[in-house]
């Protein structure tokens, strides 16, 4: 009977980590990642951005190499625009990555184009720069166990003494 119960429960437990991997999938397709973005731009009346495989390439080739540096939110120092995110103790996602540089709004001010000080507002506005049109974005889980995801921007925004839309 043991044996029997065994095989019976091998096949739930298949299914379910095929579930789970497909929603932790799901929010971090690149499809969400453009919904994501459009969805904040779209608040403040900006264009949409669209994926580009190139960017995406970029940006996952640079999420590959902080695999051993357990996820050091380092920039890449690349050509494009860039937003980082990082965290532990959970499966985050790239929708939880943009999500939080989102939070952001609250600090910026669009009249005076400045940030709340001692706060930081550039993930926020580099996400609805409006001349970035396409982006591409990686993830990775870490050594360590942390996530690092990136989204890289085209072309980079974040000009000083300009705003982003």
């Amino acid at each position: 009977m043991g044996s029997t119960s065994t095989c019976s429960v091998l096949p739930l437990l298949f299914l379910l980590a095929i579930v789970v991997a497909q929603s932790a999938n799901a929010q971090n397709s690149p499809q969400d990642y453009v919904n994501a973005h459009n969805s904040v731009r779209g608040q403040v009346g900006v264009g949409p951005v669209s994926w580009d495989q190139n960017l995406a390439a970029y940006a996952q080739n640079y999420a590959n190499q902080q695999i051993g540096g357990d996820c050091h939110l380092v920039h890449s120092g690349g050509p494009y625009g860039e937003n980082l995110f990082g965290g532990s103790g959970a499966a985050f996602t790239g929708l939880d990555a943009v999500n939080l540089w989102a939070s952001e709004k609250q600090y910026y001010h669009y009249d005076s184009n400045t940030c709340d000080p001692g706060r930081v507002c550039g993930h926020y506005t580099q996400l609805v720069w409006a001349n970035s049109v396409s982006i591409g974005c990686g993830r990775v889980t870490c050594n360590n166990g942390g996530i690092f995801i990136i989204c890289s921007y085209n072309p980079r925004g974040n000009y000083i003494g300009q705003r982003p839309y």
